[in-house]
């Protein structure tokens, strides 16, 4: 297994990764004065011929750039996952290539989640919701029963959604909100019940 990008969020999944017993290779960032992360080796620009037919992981945590990364390289790539194992995953649950479940969360029953999302430390995701691709459910956010997150959006720490709802595209929503309505595509929506505050291009 490698990983393509040498940073904090690549940290937390590397001790999931070392958890759950699978052999880290090393690094590729396009950072050329970073040269280990953790004990790791950090092997500069993406090499093909290096990763061979390793599995790769994209941990970078914004969610435009992890898709940016993904349409650049090749299509014959094997993505892999990391769950750590302290995650509490139904197995009723589906996960897409690339994503990513941190410590302690929990994803239920007949949730379907996307490629290349995070899932992180103590999320929650009840039954039945649907995840898109390069979604971010932070740490400590809830997910009641039921929603929709559409692609690219990020669900920000402690915020809580409640049943039914559905998020669109490229949306945030922050920190500490409590969604009581659905949230259109490109917005920020923050409070107690979250309003749309601005529009956001990415």
């Amino acid at each position: 297994m490698y990983l393509f990008g040498a940073s904090g969020h690549a940290k937390v999944i590397i001790d999931s990764l070392k958890a759950s017993g699978k052999l880290i290779s090393g690094l590729f960032d396009d950072n050329p004065d970073v040269k280990k992360l953790l004990e790791y080796s950090v092997y500069g620009s993406f090499d093909q011929n290096r990763l061979g037919d390793e599995e790769l992981i994209i941990s970078v945590g914004l969610n435009h750039i992890r898709k940016k990364i993904v349409e650049k390289l090749p299509e014959h790539i094997r993505y892999g996952k990391a769950v750590h194992p302290s995650a509490v995953i139904s197995e009723y649950a589906f996960l897409g290539e690339g994503t990513v479940v941190m410590q302690g969360a929990i994803i239920q029953s007949s949730v379907s989640i996307g490629r290349h999302c995070i899932i992180n430390t103590a999320a929650s995701v009840d039954h039945d919701c649907i995840i898109d691709d390069f979604v971010h459910i932070s740490p400590n956010a809830t997910l009641c029963g039921a929603v929709s997150v559409g692609e690219g959006s990020q669900v920000g720490a402690g915020a809580v959604v409640i049943p039914g709802i559905k998020i669109g595209k490229w949306s945030l929503v922050a920190a500490g909100a409590v969604v009581m309505r659905d949230v259109p595509d490109n917005v920020l929506v923050l409070g107690n019940p979250a309003r749309v505050v601005k529009r956001i291009n990415i």
